[in-house]
């Protein structure tokens, strides 16, 4: 397994992490991603750590907590050999407090987690989201002197937009607290546009990317093709699913460039589409789920070997995606974009 550091930090993490979004199935949208009990994720954690897939990646809010208490489980007697990351931010309850990132919610947040997870530290502690109701300042004091007090190794955020990352890394900077090493964000050969403003700014600031949903929702695992008429078994045909609706023509023509590619490589389509996104400037780290066996076994094999430069370019071509203003301004002033073009 390769091994790459994150961000500007010391750590070191596997390219790949295992993501428990599936694991408990408690509530319909999460029952959507997956059911996973703790016998199978015993199984799929076994599947992991023999790949040299040493982080598991969780959240507060999957499934209330239960995803987070069978990762636990899962992980009793092997902590020390892995890394864990767990989010808060979103809503975990009825009352006034029970979301957000203010030092009240965060400090119990913490607890909450360390609790279910049966571990006395966090390896990596996102912010699941950005809470635009309180300080910058009373987030980022907290997560210092969670830092300070050993309870959390390292902070990162999820699905920020670039000013409010950046606005977190110059307050951390003025006050002397611990930055952001990392963001989670969604980035895929289907949806691009990650690499209009973050992406650069990851590049400038030393953000390590850990990716979710590199396979969007599953449309990239080779399931959805013009050939197929019936509606394909996956989160997103159970509700599951996230962003905009799908441009299917330009899905189409992203999957037919992965079928010349995967037929090139004698790979799947999705190890294919993994496998572009671990060559993109700035990802440290993917996050790859599964509801089974068999298709944990199959994305593990996207690494260990490298698209081409013409076959990277092929899939760039298929999909292409226009940027909004003011990128489309800055694409055509390149000479005065002093990072090289990455979309």
């Amino acid at each position: 397994m390769e091994y790459r550091k994150l961000g500007a930090s010391g750590l070191n993490v596997p390219v790949f992490s295992f993501g428990t979004a599936t694991f408990g199935g408690k509530g319909d949208f999460f029952k959507a991603w997956g059911t996973t009990q703790l016998d199978e994720a015993k199984k799929l954690v076994n599947l992991c750590m023999d790949a040299g897939v040493n982080f598991f990646d969780t959240a507060d809010v999957y499934s209330a907590g239960l995803a987070e208490e069978i990762l636990g489980k899962a992980l009793q007697g092997i902590r020390k050999e892995v890394l864990i990351s767990t989010k808060a931010t979103f809503v975990m309850g009825d009352g006034a407090n029970d979301y957000g990132s203010s030092r009240f919610h965060l400090l119990r947040s913490v607890e909450d987690s360390l609790r279910r997870l049966n571990t006395d530290y966090i390896d990596i502690y996102h912010l699941h989201g950005m809470d635009g109701n309180t300080p910058v300042e009373e987030t980022l004091k907290t997560l210092d002197t969670l830092i300070n007090s050993g309870k959390i190794r390292y902070i990162a955020c999820s699905n920020f937009s670039g000013w409010h990352l950046m606005k977190s890394l110059s307050v951390s900077e003025r006050y002397g607290w611990s930055k952001y090493i990392a963001h989670q964000a969604y980035y895929s050969l289907l949806d691009r546009e990650f690499e209009w403003e973050l992406m650069p700014l990851g590049v400038d600031q030393n953000i390590g990317t850990i990716v979710w949903s590199p396979l969007a929702s599953g449309k990239l695992s080779g399931k959805f093709r013009r050939s197929n008429t019936t509606q394909p078994d996956n989160r997103g045909s159970k509700g599951g699913h996230h962003g905009p609706e799908t441009d299917l023509e330009r899905l189409y023509k992203i999957v037919d460039a992965l079928d010349q590619v995967a037929e090139e490589t004698n790979k799947s389509v999705a190890q294919v589409a993994l496998n572009w996104v671990l060559q993109r400037p700035t990802v440290s780290n993917i996050i790859i789920g599964a509801r089974n066996e068999e298709q944990l076994k199959d994305n593990l094999l996207a690494v260990g070997w490298n698209l081409t430069v013409d076959q990277i370019k092929k899939l760039d071509e298929a999909s292409e995606q226009y940027p909004i203003y003011p990128y489309w301004h800055q694409r055509q002033n390149t000479q005065l974009n002093p990072l090289p073009k990455f979309y």
